[in-house]
């Protein structure tokens, strides 16, 4: 167990699906800034679809759901993608903790490096990730299930870290 500089214990394990729909209104809160995208960002369905392909970190303290990042092995790479963090609970690193615990488990997967990918239309993540040891590698179409509410250019920004 993990512990931040003011000795609150923090747990990061698997989620569940029991812990789906708490993880749904966690994610969805998370990212309802992405408001240039129809609906929410996820729900019940795409998160257990998730769990069949791979698996969701969270990140919890006395039992509250706090950040969650989604996993899943590529061969000898590791994808993260859904990295969350409860609104009311951003700006304590707890992004850094759930990453590093996804970093842990892709090492002793042996793989080799972590792609992410980052809409183009939230520029203010790439330092974030480069501080998380990422670079940019290249781009790609826009792919997930959703669809913009206006006509505006979007792609992904793919990003790469080797381990």
């Amino acid at each position: 167990m993990a512990q931040n500089e003011n000795s609150a214990p923090f747990r990061t394990r698997m989620a569940t699906a029991a812990d789906l729909p708490r993880l749904v209104e966690m994610v969805n809160s998370a990212y309802s800034i992405e408001s240039f995208l129809e609906g929410t960002r996820t729900n019940l369905e795409r998160l257990a679809d998730s769990l069949k392909t791979g698996n969701i970190f969270v990140l919890e303290e006395d039992g509250n759901l706090l950040a969650s990042a989604y996993t899943e092995l590529r061969g000898p790479r590791g994808y993260l993608g859904m990295l969350a963090v409860d609104p009311a609970h951003q700006t304590r690193g707890l992004a850094r903790r759930v990453f590093e615990a996804a970093e842990e488990y892709f090492r002793g997967q042996g793989c080799t490096a972590i792609d992410i990918s980052v809409l183009s239309l939230r520029p203010e993540l790439l330092p974030i990730y480069r501080r998380f040891g990422f670079v940019e590698t290249g781009t790609e179409p826009f792919h997930f299930p959703r669809t913009f509410k206006e006509e505006v250019e979007c792609h992904c920004i793919l990003m790469s870290k080797p381990l």
